[in-house]
Order: C-alpha cells, then sequence, then structure tokens
C-alpha cells in the first residue's frame, strides 16, 4: 500500500459528484474545497427545504447553497436539486441519490459534514471502473474504522459494512434500493450476514421499524439492499474520510465520538485483493469493538452515532 502525505493526482478526475448539503455553511465550506480542488466534471448539489418551524433555518439553507453556486470556479456541468418543502431525511437523500442515477452511470456521493483527502476521489473512480461488472461489489467507502490494522492482501478489503461517510456506487447497484422497504417479507438472510445472534436481532428489528415507519432515515434501507443480495463493500485500508458534523447543528451525530474526525490519509492503489471474499476478521472486529455492553446501543452509535 502507497500511503501518501501530499497527494498529486495522477490524473484529471472524470467522475461526477454528488454533494448532499443542508444548512451547515461551516462544514459545507470544508467539504466543498476538497471538491473543488479534486475539480469533478460534473457536480450534483442537492438540498432539502428549511424547516417551517425551525426560526431562521431558511435564511441558513439560502446561505448554503448561495455560498456553493457562487464559489464553483472549475470547469464543470453543474445540476442542482433544491427543493422548496423539507421532506425529511429519509426522502431527501434518497430521492437525491435517486435523481443523481437518474443522469450517471456511476458516481461519488458526500455529504456535507464527511471531509474526504484529495486521494478519495480517485480511489473511488478507479474502483468503480475496475468493478462496475462485478455484481459481487455493491459499494466504495472510504471510511475505516480499523484502527491501523491491515486487512487482507491489497490496498483494501471487502466488508458487509457499507459505511456512507464518503462513498460510491454504480445506477444498477442503487436499483436494489427501496425507501419503504415495501418489498421486505422476512429478513432470514440476516442469518447469511451475520454469525452473531445478538447482532441478527439487532437488524431485524431496525429493518421492521424501517419497515413501520418508525425511523427516519434513507441509510439503513441501504444495508438491506445490499444484504439482501449479497453484495460487498470495497474498504481502504487506511481512513480516507473524517465526519467533521458531530454537534448539536447535526440532524443525527450530535454527541462526540471516538469516531469523529478520525485522522484522514492519501493513498495510490498498487495491490489489489485477489479474491473478492469478505474479510471476516475485520467485520467481527468492528463488531467486538462496539461492544461495551448494550448491543442496540453500540452497534447504533458505532456505524451511524445516532
Amino acid at each position: 500500500m502507497s500511503e501518501v502525505t501530499i497527494f498529486t493526482p495522477p490524473h484529471v478526475l472524470s467522475t461526477a459528484v454528488l454533494f448532499l448539503v443542508f444548512n451547515r455553511l461551516d462544514t459545507t465550506k470544508q467539504v466543498f474545497e476538497a471538491i473543488r480542488q479534486a475539480k469533478p466534471p460534473r457536480l450534483y448539489v442537492a438540498a432539502d427545504g428549511a424547516r417551517a418551524n425551525k426560526e431562521g433555518e431558511a435564511d441558513k439553507v439560502q446561505a448554503v447553497r448561495d455560498y456553493i453556486m457562487q464559489n464553483i470556479d472549475w470547469k464543470c456541468e453543474v445540476r442542482t436539486l433544491f427543493r422548496e418543502e423539507n421532506l425529511g431525511c429519509k426522502y431527501a437523500v434518497s430521492g437525491a441519490i435517486t435523481w443523481f442515477f437518474e443522469n450517471e452511470e456511476q458516481g461519488i456521493i458526500l455529504e456535507d459534514d464527511c471531509l474526504p483527502s484529495q486521494s478519495f476521489f480517485l480511489f473511488c473512480e478507479e474502483l468503480l471502473e475496475r468493478y462496475k461488472d462485478d455484481m459481487r461489489v455493491g459499494q466504495i467507502t472510504g471510511d475505516n474504522f480499523q484502527n491501523g490494522i491491515k486487512r487482507g492482501d491489497g490496498d483494501y478489503y471487502f466488508s458487509v459494512h457499507n459505511h456512507i461517510w464518503g462513498w460510491a456506487t454504480w445506477r444498477d447497484r442503487w436499483k436494489e434500493y427501496d425507501v419503504s422497504l415495501a418489498g421486505m417479507e422476512d429478513v432470514e438472510f440476516l442469518w447469511q450476514v451475520f454469525n452473531d445472534t445478538d447482532e441478527k436481532k439487532y437488524w431485524e428489528k431496525i429493518f421492521y421499524k424501517m419497515k413501520n415507519n418508525q425511523i427516519d432515515t434513507w441509510d439503513y434501507q441501504w444495508s438491506f439492499a445490499l444484504w439482501n443480495v449479497k453484495m460487498l463493500t470495497i474498504t481502504p485500508n487506511i481512513n480516507l474520510v473524517k465526519n467533521i458534523g458531530f454537534g448539536v447543528d447535526a440532524t443525527h451525530t450530535k454527541l462526540e465520538t471516538k469516531f469523529s474526525n478520525l485522522k484522514t490519509s492519501n493513498i495510490i492503489v498498487s495491490s489489489h485483493p485477489r479474491k473478492v471474499v469478505r474479510n471476516y476478521e475485520a467485520d467481527r472486529y468492528i463488531f467486538l469493538l462496539s461492544k461495551p455492553s448494550n448491543v442496540v446501543v453500540r452497534i447504533f452509535k458505532f456505524f451511524f452515532g445516532k
């Protein structure tokens, strides 16, 4: 693995980026600057509408939109999905990703609090091309929570955990997504994903809550989609994205955790895994790392910081 301090892109980025924003100008500026340095040829910007019961939020939402549109200073095609009404996390984010893939075959997705290293973009681009026809792979993430432990025989490994603090996928994979989980009949497939009964029961409970509209989020459904068709997530052996959005203004990540503001590095991929197989040791490590007491609390906080 070639880890580099100063990253010089070996070629110009050719992959589109979807930037999901809302009302936090401070974090938006930092993530936008990383996108600006990467210079994607096509930039999609999506923003939910302000909440009517939040005083002053409309001005914050507009300030974020204005800042982005006034600071795009490289040659690129720009498309926007600026909503007037507030749809909430569940429908605003999932709808924006669907809109993105109505226009792109593959792409990179960043939220306004997920700050990537510069190599994140080309890491995603290279592996989007390499695995675009391999339906065993459903996603590429920029996140690594292995605390410096190298996994597998390449610069990245395969996991069932589809972390979404900076990620990429393909249109044909996203077609598996169902925001309402309307087609969910049972979750027996979870026994093929998790060996631990507590972990399986945790996710079973989550998915039934999602189906019954008890949780307002979009990302659990994406996990369901990938696991249901046995797709894996490419995970770098070093962390490429840090979440800078923990705090009172966040929708979900309100409390600081040991996974906020993790150190990021740059990577040049020089070694690919010999086989597309799940790294059980890495996945088990994540489960054990998040195991202080109650399984519901530990996994919930670890994966999503919610």
